[in-house]
């Protein structure tokens, strides 16, 4: 089942102190490029993400969105700078009967102290973090995937209707240039006797004509390889991995195909098939440009 490179996913999940939430977006792209936007402090998670993503993800410009909300923050503590505090209130009340004011000191004082209290942040544990953020990101994978699913489903059907109306087109052409080869034949003949004013025509002179504009217009070779590429791409269609590049590939052997038969043959309901077909090809040209 072919996969869209299109696909969005999200996931929030609550640990003890953090809410943590991934967002994953993509869009059409011939390769695997990623780009995530995480909290500053957790810059360390992108290439763990990458990695994780990548292998999953074959094609397409993914962009990761994660966000850590914390309820209480444990990795910050407040502690008093008890010698620079000392040194304040030994200085207040020495002063105190010189200027002759009240002993009123008291806590709320203290916060008005330059360099009171030290704010100290302990180091987090980054691989905590991490299966913390590894569980959702897989949370808002899985969503991610089903939605490059679903529509490669639709994808994969608009290819199908696509490569019927191809096969049948081959088939008219098959049929329509024998026909060709027989009506040149007769006019051809037609001609002959118009020219020589004659019934009695070399038969023979025009076989060979008929055979030698046979030989300039067959285009059976070129018939059987498009028969045999829409072959490979229903089977392609139905693989459960990346297909996109080789669909892509065997998308311009079809086009190089019907190029070919056009350029054989000059019969005007050949010209009109050929048309409907190239057509058709870069109808499905647009549908894989969007297929992982």
């Amino acid at each position: 089942m072919p996969r869209s490179m299109t696909g969005y996913g999200r996931a929030v999940k609550t640990y003890d102190t953090r809410e943590i939430t991934v967002e994953l977006k993509a869009v059409n792209h011939r390769f695997f490029e990623f780009s995530a936007r995480t909290p500053r402090q957790y810059v360390f998670l992108e290439d763990r993400l990458k990695k994780l993503l990548s292998a999953e993800i074959n094609r397409g410009k993914v962009e990761a969105y994660v966000s850590v909300s914390e309820s209480a923050d444990p990795s910050e503590t407040v502690e008093p700078n008890i010698s620079v505090i000392g040194s304040y209130v030994d200085a207040l009340r020495s002063i105190k009967d010189s200027i002759g004011v009240a002993d009123d000191l008291s806590l709320s004082h203290l916060l008005r102290i330059p360099d009171a209290f030290t704010v100290k942040k302990t180091e987090e544990d980054e691989e905590a973090i991490w299966q913390e953020v590894k569980a959702t990101a897989e949370e808002a994978l899985s969503g991610f995937i089903a939605m490059r699913e679903t529509e490669g489903k639709k994808l994969g059907g608009d290819i199908i209707l696509k490569l019927d109306e191809i096969e049948s087109d081959v088939n008219k052409v098959s049929e329509r240039s024998e026909e060709a080869t027989r009506a040149y034949r007769e006019r051809l003949y037609n001609k002959l006797r118009e020219v020589l004013e004659d019934k009695n025509i070399d038969e023979q002179r025009i076989l060979t004509e008929a055979a030698i504009f046979a030989d300039k217009t067959a285009v059976d070779e070129e018939i059987v390889r498009l028969r045999s590429h829409i072959s490979q791409y229903r089977g392609l269609l139905e693989l459960d991995e990346p297909i996109g590049k080789r669909l892509d590939f065997l998308i311009q052997e079809f086009n190089r195909e019907v190029n070919t038969i056009g350029s054989k043959c000059s019969d005007l309901e050949i010209t009109k098939l050929v048309l409907e077909m190239k057509a058709a090809i870069e109808k499905i040209r647009e549908q894989i440009q969007n297929i992982e």
